[in-house]
């Protein structure tokens, strides 16, 4: 059996060998590792906001020195160039790691802001093909889930799976679906997320309890997509980099994973507002909001003291705690979410179901996916060798979107009018 770099198709050495260099150069670029915050630290003010005891907690980070790697991210863009489709993938990709390594120099500054803005988004943007903004979608399922009474702390109430039942539970069904051994299940009592996933291993947090619903999100968010994506990705002969999750590719990845969720039946309207009060919540930090006044917005919404000091936290990863910054990352969760629906619908509509299976060939953007076209048919890009489950099931995905599709024709004005006329 042939290695990817045994398969480079005639002609396309020098962009292997391009991703090559860009792979190693961005080696000790690491975002979330660089702005996280110790679990140690989280676990204490944890303890004193429960108290009611609301100071600001004291962060220090590591700046870290990426000049070495600004600088061969710069002559890989040079040389990459944009007149093929390749050329433009590397060049993007080198622009947005070079963007990170600068936003990473800045950690613990305000200068952090303005280049996670560019990364990720800023809440007021407006979504493609509307006259709506991120902040507007972000109020609008808000503002329904309260309308129907959902509470952020039902899921506590059932969360009564220990993090290493959960971690033996997960560990069989990837074996089953991936093959033996294949992805770790690990539990790590540092990790500030909930979990987190890579190509051959998912970590949960320590000390945690999760819910059946956790499971369902975590197999169809995290393994499903994150290393689903990973690990097809290190099957590419030329663009090995596609196994690695670039910043510019944040936003397709995540809204994938999101999507992923819906069209698998394991989000609700809870975590729907989870999403949308993060969006909310970054608007407020840079709008002048500090970190304590992030926490007691989460607090008031419903989330309990953990939950709400962990979402605030995200906000303010690698950023002063005293308003008018933020780490923007957590805007890309509905952007992409509304973006990968819309390509899904259109593709739908386009009788192009080969591109929504194009997009799992590794981390990719939904403009990869269409520039990068002529390389799937020559082979330079390899198929997908895993899909998640309901994407198997090709005609329950078309008919899941056909609605979605039809449905976007009725206008709810008309509804409502006739539904009034009528007296139902």
């Amino acid at each position: 059996m042939s290695t990817p770099s045994e398969s480079i198709p005639p002609g396309l050495e020098p962009y292997a060998a391009l991703d090559k260099r860009l792979l190693a150069a961005v080696r000790g670029i690491n975002i979330l590792a660089t702005v996280s915050w110790p679990a140690s630290l989280e676990d204490r003010m944890i303890e004193e906001y429960g108290r009611g005891q609301y100071a600001l907690p004291q962060v220090t980070y590591k700046r870290p020195d990426l000049s070495d790697a600004r600088k061969e991210l710069v002559a890989i863009e040079s040389e990459a160039g944009d007149g093929d489709p390749l050329g433009e993938y590397l060049r993007r990709t080198a622009e947005s790691w070079r963007i990170a390594a600068e936003m990473l120099e800045s950690v613990g500054t305000e200068g952090v802001t303005a280049p996670s803005i560019q990364l990720y988004g800023r809440p007021g943007d407006a979504i493609p093909g509307s006259d709506r903004s991120n902040l507007d979608a972000a109020r609008y399922f808000v503002e329904l889930s309260d309308e129907l009474g959902a509470d952020l702390n039902d899921d506590n109430i059932s969360a009564n799976i220990p993090a290493e039942t959960l971690r033996a539970d997960l560990a069989k069904a990837l074996d089953d679906f991936f093959g033996p051994g294949l992805i770790a299940v690990e539990v790590d009592n540092d990790l500030t997320a909930k979990a987190a996933a890579g190509a051959t291993r998912i970590r949960l947090r320590g000390g945690t309890r999760f819910s059946e619903y956790d499971r369902h999100q975590l197999l169809n968010h995290e393994a499903y997509v994150h290393s689903l994506t990973a690990l097809n990705g290190r099957a590419q002969p030329v663009l090995a980099s596609l196994a690695r999750t670039s910043p510019r590719v944040t936003a397709t990845q995540e809204g994938l994973a999101v999507f992923a969720e819906l069209m698998s039946g394991a989000i609700d309207i809870a975590r729907l507002k989870r999403i949308s009060l993060r969006i909310l919540a970054i608007d407020m930090a840079l709008n002048g909001a500090d970190f304590v006044e992030v926490y007691r917005y989460f607090n008031r919404c419903g989330q309990s003291v953990a939950d709400s000091f962990h979402s605030a936290q995200r906000v303010f990863r690698g950023v002063p705690l005293t308003g008018g910054a933020a780490f923007a990352k957590d805007n890309v969760y509905l952007s992409g979410l509304l973006d990968v629906h819309t390509f899904f619908r259109w593709s739908l509509k386009e009788r192009r179901m080969d591109l929504l299976r194009f997009l799992f060939a590794g981390k990719l953007t939904l403009h990869d996916v269409m520039t990068l076209e002529p390389y799937f048919s020559t082979g330079a890009i390899v198929p997908p060798r895993w899909l998640p489950p309901w994407m198997q099931h090709v005609h329950g995905l078309a008919g899941k979107l056909a609605f979605s599709l039809f449905i976007n024709r009725v206008r709810m004005s008309k509804v409502e009018a006739q539904t009034l006329s009528a007296g139902i």
